[in-house]
C-alpha cells in the first residue's frame, strides 16, 4: 500500500506568520485576547488575525508558500480538499451588517465551497472538494487524502483547513454558554470554556517523501451521534476513532509518544477525551492541547494541529500546555517544552454530532 507523506506546510493564526505560530506553541505563549465590544455586557477571549490582510489574501499567501516549498511547478496535477466550518459566512455577515438588508448577498459566496472555488480560480487545481463536519472538517479531509493516496488515486493532494471568525459563530457558542472570558485551560478542574479563533492550515500530501517529510501513518473516524452538541460521556466514539487510527497505522497504543489533544477547555469535551486517553493509553503518555495558544480554529483545527504534530516530530520536542495545574483527570500534561525521542504522535479532533477523527503521524525513515 502506498504511503502518505506531508512534504510542505504553511500556517496562519492569531499569532501571525507560520514561524510565529509555531514559536507560540512551543514556547508557552498565547495569541488570544479579551474583547468587551463584541457581545453586549460580556467579555470573551478569542483569537483574531492582527495584520491588515483580508482572509482571502492570507489564504492565497499560504498556498503560494506551500507551492514554493514543494517539488511542483503548479497544482494542475493536485487534488484540493478543503475543510471549513463556516465557509463564506463572514463575507455574508459583512454585507448584511453594512447594507442592513440581504439583497446584495451572493449565495455562491456564502457556501462552504467558496474557499475551494477561490483557490481553484487562482491556482487551477486538478479537482476540488469541500468538507464541513464542524470541528473535524480538515481532519476528515486529511483522512480522505490518506485513503486516496493509499489507493493510488492521486499522487498530490493539498489540504486546506480554513475558518474566518464571524459573529454567527461567536454568538452561537455564546448561546451554549461555553465561551471563556479568559485563555482556556483544557483539562483543568475549574475550566471556564473555549476560545473561538480563526486560522488557516495548509499541508501538501504526496505519495513520495522528501528529506523533511513526516508520514501520515494512520487515520480513524467514528460517528456516535450521541447528541447534537455534547460528546458521548462513555467516550465510545472517541475510543473507536483512536483505535481505528492505531490499527490503520499498524502500531500499538504503547508506541504513541505524544497526543495533541482536542482539548477545548469545555467541561464535557475535556472529560470525555481524558477518559478515552486513559482507557487506551493509561496515564503515562505525554498530552497537551494547543488551543490555549492559538484558540479553537473550528474546521481548521485538524489541519493546524497536524502541522503542530509534524513540528513536534521534526524537533523531537513535546509541545507544552500553558496551564497544567489542578488537573481534573490524571493524564500526563506537558508542563514545559521537553526534548524526547518521538516516533509516533496522535492528534484528536472531535465535533458536534459525535463526529470523531484521530490521526497518527510518524517520523520518515529512509530505511
Amino acid at each position: 500500500m502506498t504511503k502518505t507523506y506531508i512534504t510542505a506546510t504553511s500556517l496562519r493564526s492569531a499569532s501571525g506568520a507560520t514561524q510565529d505560530s509555531i514559536y507560540d506553541v512551543f514556547n508557552k505563549k498565547s495569541a488570544l485576547c479579551v474583547y468587551d465590544d463584541i457581545i453586549h455586557e460580556k467579555k470573551i477571549c478569542i483569537g483574531k488575525f492582527k495584520k491588515d490582510f483580508t482572509f482571502n489574501e492570507l489564504l492565497i499567501q499560504s498556498v503560494q508558500e506551500v507551492l514554493g516549498a514543494s517539488n511542483l511547478k503548479d497544482f494542475s496535477s493536485t487534488l484540493l480538499l478543503v475543510g471549513s466550518s463556516v465557509g463564506g459566512m463572514a463575507t455574508t455577515e459583512k454585507i448584511l451588517f453594512k447594507e442592513n438588508n440581504y439583497e446584495k448577498i451572493n449565495p455562491q459566496k456564502h457556501s462552504i465551497n467558496v474557499i475551494a472555488s477561490t483557490l481553484d480560480n487562482q491556482f487551477n487545481f486538478l479537482a476540488n472538494r469541500s468538507y464541513s463536519t464542524a470541528c473535524t472538517s480538515s481532519a476528515n479531509a486529511l483522512k480522505t487524502a490518506k485513503d486516496l493516496i493509499s489507493l493510488k488515486a492521486y499522487e498530490n493532494i493539498l489540504i486546506i483547513g480554513a475558518d474566518e471568525i464571524c459573529s454567527t459563530t461567536i454568538f452561537g457558542f455564546s448561546s451554549l454558554g461555553i465561551l471563556s472570558d479568559e485563555i482556556c485551560t483544557p483539562f483543568k478542574q475549574d475550566r471556564k470554556g473555549m476560545n473561538v479563533a480563526e486560522g488557516i492550515g495548509v499541508l501538501l500530501l504526496q505519495n513520495k517523501p522528501n528529506k523533511n517529510s513526516i508520514e501520515l501513518c494512520g487515520a480513524g473516524a467514528s460517528s456516535d451521534a450521541y447528541h447534537i452538541a455534547n460528546p458521548d460521556p462513555t467516550s465510545a466514539g472517541a475510543i473507536s476513532a483512536i483505535k481505528k487510527a492505531l490499527i490503520d497505522a499498524n502500531i500499538d497504543a504503547s508506541q504513541i509518544n505524544y497526543i495533541n489533544a482536542h482539548g477545548t477547555g469545555t467541561q464535557a469535551n475535556d472529560e470525555s477525551e481524558a477518559n478515552a486517553i486513559i482507557d487506551i493509553f493509561g496515564t503515562d503518555v505525554a498530552v497537551s492541547s494547543s488551543k490555549s495558544n492559538l484558540g479553537h480554529t473550528l474546521g481548521a483545527a485538524g489541519a493546524i494541529e497536524a502541522i503542530i504534530c509534524a513540528e513536534a516530530l521534526k524537533r523531537q520536542i513535546f509541545p507544552p500546555q500553558l496551564d497544567c495545574t489542578q488537573k481534573e483527570k490524571e493524564i500526563n500534561l506537558v508542563a514545559e517544552p521537553k526534548e524526547s525521542k518521538i516516533n509516533y504522535v496522535l492528534s484528536n479532533s472531535f465535533a458536534f454530532g459525535g463526529n470523531n477523527v484521530s490521526l497518527v503521524f510518524g517520523v520518515y525513515n529512509e530505511n
